[in-house]
């Protein structure tokens, strides 16, 4: 694969390439605690398709840009991070792939940015809509998103997740796949992004954006109806998934005026990774 940093949106983002340079242009998108990598499994099959596949570190993660401020982490912002990678590479309408916080940035562009996406896959993330309903009202989801409040203490999460070599997070990682879905070679690379400078803060600080976002929107600061998805969506989801409930998924898709959604019984969150050649198969499709 090719690397480089890529200026866009007034930060640097790390992109990796790969894929006959005038195919047709997919770009993946991770999620946390993951960044390029994530996508390792589906980036040769894309390329044997015939398909450019352009998969960038989002800010904060591994070797992109780590502004400061949780401000700097708002959905919207992290959705222009992508209209400026269309743009630098030419491409008019994408071809769009996200994975958990991914999927939010993949939903978010679909929503603020219909026009620039021709095709949109989600795999194992709600509408952002759906989700916020969810964890106001369902005292299951809210359970299950435990996490996502404890990620708010400044410092102490930092801290807890580096110690012993980032020993929590990493079991965090292998213990919510599949068994053998994580290797240990998987979590060595994970560790080296996790090393980068100020990135542990950067990744937290997409939960602490998406919290002032969503005391926003529960205190009717915002819109409060559910926003509607232009853009034909395929939806692929593990229904093994500890954090996001799969109650979810079908919500979402009624969301999306053109959409489908596929599946996966023993598949967990990490959908991409434990059903790869079913997932990659799916994706094939639907780009064609």
């Amino acid at each position: 694969m090719q690397s480089q940093l890529i200026r866009t949106n007034n930060i640097n983002l790390h992109v990796m390439t790969d894929g006959p340079e005038h195919g047709t242009a997919v770009i993946l998108l991770h999620g946390f605690p993951q960044f390029h990598y994530g996508w390792k499994d589906q980036i040769p099959a894309l390329t044997r398709a015939g398909f450019r596949v352009i998969v960038p570190d989002q800010r904060g993660y591994n070797l992109s840009d780590k502004p400061k401020g949780i401000s700097a982490y708002d959905v919207d912002v992290l959705a222009n991070d992508i209209i400026g990678l269309l743009d630098h590479f030419g491409i008019q309408k994408a071809k769009l792939v996200g994975h958990d916080w991914g999927a939010v940035v993949a939903w978010t562009v679909a929503i603020n940015h219909p026009e620039r996406l021709e095709k949109l896959a989600i795999l194992n993330v709600p509408h952002p809509d759906v989700m916020t309903d969810f964890v106001l009202h369902n005292p299951i989801q809210r359970k299950k998103s435990w996490y996502v409040f404890f990620f708010q203490l400044p410092w102490l999460v930092e801290w807890m997740l580096g110690k012993n070599d980032f020993e929590y997070l990493a079991r965090m990682l292998v213990q919510s796949g599949r068994k053998n879905t994580f290797t240990d070679v998987d979590v060595a690379e994970h560790k080296k992004a996790w090393s980068q400078k100020g990135a542990l803060t950067g990744m937290l600080n997409w939960y602490r954006a998406a919290m002032r976002r969503g005391l926003r929107f529960a205190l009717g600061h915002e819109k409060s109806s559910a926003r509607r998805v232009q853009v034909p969506t395929l939806m692929l989801w593990g229904k093994r998934d500890g954090a996001l409930s799969s109650d979810m998924a079908q919500p979402s898709i009624d969301l999306c005026d053109t959409g489908g959604l596929v599946f996966y019984e023993n598949a967990t969150h990490w959908v991409q990774n434990d059903a790869s050649a079913e997932v990659n198969q799916k994706l094939i499709e639907f780009m064609s």
